[in-house]
């Protein structure tokens, strides 16, 4: 019964705090256990009550000054002594730690409603078993009981799958959730989250990439042999006479005079269907004859007639 009491015990804190803040008007209480990949579980315990008159505020406000110095040390006994009895009988070892609480007034599309949220850190919360796989259970000894309109969610971490879950959750995001009203028998929620495998997906990526690579390579050699094959030599400047050399010139100047007095570099050796070597050095002779400049264009050259 170690767990029921437990949960019981908190209903009726909760209880008992919510009848200070708000006598007369309904609550709702949402518990989130969020578990890391040692097992360790954050528990956040959470309730809301509606604000509608004076009194509720100003009974909220009255509860939110006593929330350090007297509520939350209640809470802190209370799940200290709950997890050293579920230590016992599980036969793990165990400790609460990290208590916070506070209160605050939140205003919504719904209304005003005052909340109070209580945490804390309770170590091997689930059992971690050889696999590093994590099973959720066993410290529910005596059950649990939601009541109307409260909420359990159970967020699990990121690399674990659902392999078991009874009962089932009511929704299942990054998170299990159940709403109640509803009884759990003893030992459930039951959850096994166990890890995901990435040698699969590792092995996959290699076999991948590997295949990758040998189409890569096979493409370079294809290349380089059609490159041998294919490739037309083109004349280099130096071969070529001077005669041969002043009529590059020409056709140059006379294509920039067409061209409004300036064209990329590219565009001049398309055009005139020259190499781009003897372009190039036709247009190093032009440049030192003071007729043509060049100017910089992110990766090309424009060429202007001075």
């Amino acid at each position: 019964m170690v767990l029921k009491a437990l949960y019981l015990s908190i209903i009726l804190l909760l209880l008992a705090h919510a009848a200070s803040a708000a006598p007369g008007n309904e609550y709702k209480i949402t518990y989130t256990i969020n578990i890391n990949e040692g097992g360790t579980a954050v528990w956040s315990v959470e309730y809301r009550t509606a604000l509608v008159s004076k009194e509720d505020f100003d009974s909220f406000d009255n509860y939110t000054r006593q929330l350090n110095p007297v509520y939350l040390n209640e809470f802190k006994e209370l799940m200290q002594r709950s997890v050293s009895e579920a230590a016992n009988a599980t036969s793990r070892k165990m400790a609460a730690g990290g208590f916070t609480g506070d209160a605050k007034v939140e205003s919504a599309p719904t209304g005003t409603f005052g909340v109070v949220r209580y945490s804390f850190t309770w170590m091997n919360f689930a059992e971690l078993d050889t696999d590093r796989n994590l099973k959720i259970g066993d410290v529910f000894v005596g059950g649990l009981y939601l009541s109307k309109d409260n909420t359990l969610i159970i967020q699990y971490p990121s690399g674990y799958t659902i392999e078991h879950a009874e009962p089932q959750p009511d929704q299942v995001r990054d998170s299990m959730v159940w709403y109640g009203l509803r009884s759990f028998k003893a030992g459930e929620p039951a959850i096994v989250l166990s890890r995901t495998s990435w040698m699969p997906l590792l092995i996959a990526i290699s076999v991948i990439s590997i295949s990758a690579a040998g189409v890569f390579i096979y493409m370079r050699k294809a290349r380089g042999k059609n490159a041998i094959i294919g490739t037309t030599v083109e004349p280099v400047a130096g071969n070529l006479t001077e005669a041969d050399m002043m009529d590059v010139r020409d056709r140059i100047v006379k294509l920039l005079n067409e061209s409004g007095g300036s064209l990329y570099q590219s565009e001049i050796g398309k055009k005139l269907d020259i190499p781009r070597s003897t372009v190039s050095t036709a247009l190093n002779q032009l440049r030192d004859k003071k007729i043509i400049q060049k100017v910089k264009k992110g990766r090309e050259n424009l060429i202007r007639l001075v």
